[in-house]
């Protein structure tokens, strides 16, 4: 199922950091504040901002975080910094921030509702620490989602990662990325790394949430943006194509804009 990145990586590349230089000079703002998570998306994305010659300010936000992916996320920083003078990386730990949310809000006998929301927690109290960063340095804050998440299947929080002034790398599939990275030469932990959202504190990986890989979910996209149905397959393509409608279906309310009631001339 997998899908074989065809894109032309440094001539991407030299698109991208142009279109990220001519938004950030024509919004007047001296560059991007970036979460760093420890995986691909963030790492080539950082890189890509780093290279605009603009400022860049690496943010790393663990909560409960396991080490692996704090680890990850500073051998990256540590690498960019050594590559580009224009970086430079703060960490805010917002552990305490968290528990002290949780010790406020009433709580529920559906743990997994109660899970669920407390993940979506973490991710926008990220969202606002990027934005109080972005509002006193005079940045944009860059989002790190790629094409198989913001438009595919909605894996990412409303108002968390999703909270984001613009998206270098929404256009790039989940493999195009990886291919990018190979070209910027990330780190190999980094591009070897299982995908995490890291939301839940313990090992889960995103496949274990989605219930299929990139690769199988990044070829339902293209079979289903070429028209095929499920009645098209059979076995695990069947059953990943379901999957990724699905997911497609129940998180349209991320995709598309917000609904407005519009009152009636007649009404006014």
């Amino acid at each position: 199922m997998a899908k074989k990145s065809t894109i032309q990586t440094e001539k991407v590349n030299d698109h991208i950091v142009e279109w990220l230089k001519n938004y950030a000079n024509n919004a007047k703002v001296n560059g991007f504040v970036i979460g760093i998570s420890g995986g691909v998306d963030s790492a080539v994305t950082s890189t890509l901002c780093a290279q605009t010659g603009l400022q860049v300010l690496c943010v790393e936000m663990p909560i409960h975080q396991a080490p692996n992916q704090v680890s990850r996320g500073r051998e990256h920083i540590e690498q960019l910094k050594k590559r580009f003078p224009n970086v430079s990386n703060v960490e805010t730990d917002l552990t305490d921030t968290f528990e002290a949310f949780k010790s406020t809000v009433p709580t529920s006998k559906d743990s997994t509702k109660v899970n669920l929301s407390l993940a979506n927690t973490r991710a926008r109290l990220r969202m606002t620490s990027l934005y109080y960063l972005a509002g006193i340095h005079g940045l944009l804050v860059a989002g790190t989602g790629n094409k198989v998440e913001d438009f595919g299947v909605g894996f990412y929080t409303k108002y968390g990662d999703g909270g984001v002034d613009l998206s270098p790398i929404a256009d790039l599939m989940k493999s195009d990325v990886y291919a990018l990275g190979d070209f910027l030469a990330i780190p190999e932990s980094i591009l070897t790394a299982a995908p995490t959202d890291g939301l839940f504190g313990d090992n889960r990986t995103d496949e274990d949430q989605l219930g299929a890989s990139y690769d199988e979910l990044e070829w339902a996209m293209l079979a289903a943006e070429s028209g095929n149905t499920p009645a098209d397959f059979t076995g695990r393509e069947k059953s990943v194509f379901e999957i990724y409608n699905r997911l497609n279906t129940s998180n349209k309310h991320k995709m598309d804009p917000i609904p407005v009631c519009i009152i009636p001339k007649t009404l006014k």
